[in-house]
């Protein structure tokens, strides 16, 4: 299944880094900004795509991941403020088409979605999730909670 698409990750942690592995595996041209380098060894080895060392919140630093030629940006910091600010960027100043953003605080979503950045909030799923089992009662599929 080759897609092909040039996708910046912002944020090498275990969501980032799911997320660029199974991306590249994919056949997207992936980079990755983590002003961590060590975050880098959560990559596995098949990993095809760029590693930019540097704090996304320069612009030289996205400037130098290839912003400008991005079909995606996806922000995965632990930083609502951080991820809001790149995303923000992306969208505005380089015109990436479809920008995602974490974000932990559930209301911060609709600040997100007023200014044009799709959200992650774990926090929201987490709770959809929970409902729904409580919702399915006992006789739920444990599969679904793990």
């Amino acid at each position: 299944m080759k897609h092909d698409r040039y996708i910046v990750i912002v944020g090498c942690g275990r969501v980032g880094s799911q997320l660029a592995n199974q991306l590249s595996r994919e056949g997207n041209s992936v980079v990755v900004i983590d002003r961590d380098e060590g975050t880098f060894n959560n990559l596995s080895s098949d990993f095809s795509g760029f590693r930019v060392d540097g704090d996304a919140a320069h612009l030289a630093v996205l400037q130098d991941a290839g912003l400008k030629k991005a079909e995606v940006l996806i922000a995965t910091t632990h930083e609502d403020n951080v991820n809001l600010m790149v995303a923000q960027v992306a969208h505005r100043i380089f015109r990436v088409p479809h920008v995602l953003a974490r974000v932990f605080d559930p209301r911060r979503e609709e600040v997100y979605a007023q200014l044009g950045i799709k959200t992650i909030c774990p926090t929201s799923v987490a709770v959809g999730i929970f409902l729904r089992a409580v919702a399915d009662g006992p006789a739920a599929r444990q599969g679904e909670l793990s």
